[in-house]
């Protein structure tokens, strides 16, 4: 595995930082020692790398959690467009929600995507009309109610 080991800048990644990433999509808890052994490699050269990774913002380990077995039934995508100058305060503002899990800003028929968790049906309806319709520069939406999750990876 030695020939894989480079001297990259930090966005740059060799085969080693590709398979210290997909070790660690596959458990976020795997040992360093256990990479660097399926490597051939030290420890402390995973914990390096690793950190240099997390350092450039290459990689962030998370615990993700599935919220339909939290106690919310309700997921939804809202697509929503604003009042152009008032785009990017309308996105900072609907982010903030606790309801919101995913926001973006984009081009098309919408100007921000958002994807919500909610405990009920009612949940959802008392975010639209307490929160989010409230929020100045919203002119409208429209949701898209999760029927099935078919596929969700985290790249």
């Amino acid at each position: 595995m030695d020939s894989m080991i480079t001297n990259n800048t930090p966005g740059d990644l060799d085969e080693v930082d590709q398979y210290i990433i997909e070790s660690m999509r596959r458990d976020g808890r795997v040992a360093f020692a256990q990479i660097a052994q399926q490597l051939n490699v030290s420890p402390g050269m995973i914990r390096v790398r690793y950190l240099r990774m997390v350092e450039a913002g290459i990689l962030k380990v998370v615990a993700v959690t599935n919220p339909l077995r939290m106690g919310y039934r309700t997921m939804a995508m809202i697509g929503i467009r604003t009042q152009g100058e008032k785009m990017l305060e309308v996105a900072d503002k609907i982010s903030a929600f606790e309801e919101v899990i995913y926001s973006i800003v984009v081009s098309g028929r919408y100007d921000i995507i958002c994807e919500v968790v909610c405990r009920d049906h009612a949940h959802l309806l008392s975010f639209l009309t307490e929160k989010l319709y409230t929020v100045d520069g919203v002119r409208e939406s429209e949701s898209f109610m999760h029927l099935k999750i078919v596929k969700e990876v985290y790249f």
